[in-house]
């Protein structure tokens, strides 16, 4: 099988990264916990925002700024879980 480039993801993600990431779950690969990123310790500086597990307080992730664009890593999540919308495969293709 041939390989595509990265732009096929631009369909399939686009679903996943439309909605309130809060409410996504996180799997820390520190502590196994997962849990909304919503209930995750959140620490904003001048730097960048850090984003710890609640439980162990690993870094989950970290959030860089500028004016024209974001850095987003997701140092110690082993796994994002998005809850599809219900209606998704209802619809027509």
């Amino acid at each position: 099988m041939t390989h595509l480039d990265g732009n096929s993801l631009a369909g399939p993600l686009a679903e996943y990264f439309a909605f309130d990431v809060t409410m996504a779950v996180a799997r820390c690969d520190g502590c196994g916990t997962s849990a909304e990123l919503a209930r995750a310790m959140v620490y904003p500086s001048g730097a960048g925002t850090v984003v710890r597990c609640g439980t162990c307080d690993r870094v989950l992730m970290t959030v860089v700024e500028s004016e024209d664009r974001a850095w987003i890593r997701f140092t110690g999540v082993g796994a994002i879980e998005v809850r599809r919308d219900p209606l998704v495969d209802e619809r027509p293709a």
